[in-house]
């Protein structure tokens, strides 16, 4: 692990722990009960939550993209049947790998059993996935 995953992930469980020990405001009526603070989640020894449990059946959208244009609507609705579009990807270049938007790898593209899949060739690190978003 790197010095800048463990420090990002310290920083992480302090969030954590100072939302835990953050006063849980009062309701205005009593109709409502009121919330308790859960204790701060276990951090495992890799600075990462202990347990994920609670967000591994979360869907998400993972598209594969294989380049872009931009085109003209004129252009757009001339297009038909065996109409060849030009995209920005080259051939043979990897493909982006995209987790609800967002580049999380690059693969290559394979064929199993007659459908199309993609074959991860490089994983975007934690740090440079952050880093991206902030542009």
């Amino acid at each position: 692990m790197t010095t800048e995953n463990s420090v990002s992930m310290d920083d992480w469980a302090a969030a954590m722990s100072e939302q835990a020990a953050a006063p849980i405001p009062q309701p205005a009526t009593g109709l409502f009960q009121p919330l308790t603070a859960d204790p701060a989640p276990e951090v495992s020894t890799d600075g990462g939550p202990a347990n994920l449990d609670m967000i591994l059946d979360i869907p998400v959208n993972m598209t594969v993209e294989l380049g872009r244009t931009k085109i003209a609507i004129r252009n757009l609705l001339q297009l038909a049947q065996g109409s060849v579009v030009e995209l920005d990807g080259l051939a043979g270049e990897p493909m982006d790998v995209l987790v609800n938007g967002c580049l999380i790898a690059q693969g290559e593209v394979v064929v199993v059993n007659d459908r199309f899949g993609i074959r991860l060739t490089d994983i975007i690190t934690p740090s440079e996935r952050l880093r991206r978003l902030q542009k």
